[in-house]
């Protein structure tokens, strides 16, 4: 398995990224695909997961979509309206199973990708 995230940068406040993870070794119909984030000095926090019993759950409050593309092997991370305190690595990862877990405990990680929110 392996996940490679691309998309993250610098933006300003208010602004939008999409974040993609290219995705291999998984299919989409028998993983959870997780997006999450750490700043630092914080703890890593889980930002939205999408499988094929669980459908799609954000706890951004709406500004951020995940999404997947089978044919592109690819799950998306859509943020709109981007806050300083978004500001962190993120990273994707996936889990053997057809429900979006309750613990962080994910099987396979990539090496994340920076997004800064500037002021």
């Amino acid at each position: 398995v392996q996940l490679v995230e691309s998309g993250g940068g610098l933006v300003q406040a208010g602004g939008s990224l999409r974040l993609s993870c290219a995705a291999s070794g998984v299919t989409f119909d028998d993983y959870a695909m997780g997006w999450f984030r750490q700043a630092p000095g914080k703890e890593r926090e889980g930002v939205s997961c999408i499988s094929s019993r669980s459908g799609s759950i954000d706890s951004m409050k709406g500004r951020f979509t995940i999404s997947s593309d089978v044919r592109k092997h690819t799950v998306y991370l859509q943020m709109n309206s981007l806050k300083p305190e978004d500001t962190a690595v993120y990273y994707c990862a996936a889990r053997l199973g057809k429900y979006c877990p309750s613990d962080p405990q994910y099987d396979h990680w990539g090496q994340g990708t920076q997004v800064t929110v500037s002021s």
